[in-house]
């Protein structure tokens, strides 16, 4: 395996830009990136080996409210 260097250019996953580009590392520890910026957009992040943010599980809220509001207008009955 080559030995990462400052200013090389890795793919990985940039959140702003939602997309796997090209990034030049920025900081080294133990010749592994530590951080990189994206070429494309220039944000600045941990270096992520290319794997893809995890996303956040959307609460009910929204539709436990709902229910309940159509509850009192119904009466009680509620439609699942």
């Amino acid at each position: 395996m080559t030995e990462n260097r400052l200013g090389d250019i890795v793919d990985d996953y940039c959140s702003k830009c939602t997309l796997l580009t090209n990034h030049a590392v920025v900081a080294l520890v133990d010749d592994i990136p530590e951080r990189v910026r994206c070429r494309t957009c220039y944000y600045e992040h941990k270096y992520r080996h290319g794997k893809m943010g995890t996303k956040k599980r959307s609460s009910n809220k929204k539709s436990d409210l709902f229910n309940e509001v159509l509850a009192k207008i119904t009466g009680g009955e509620v439609y699942t």
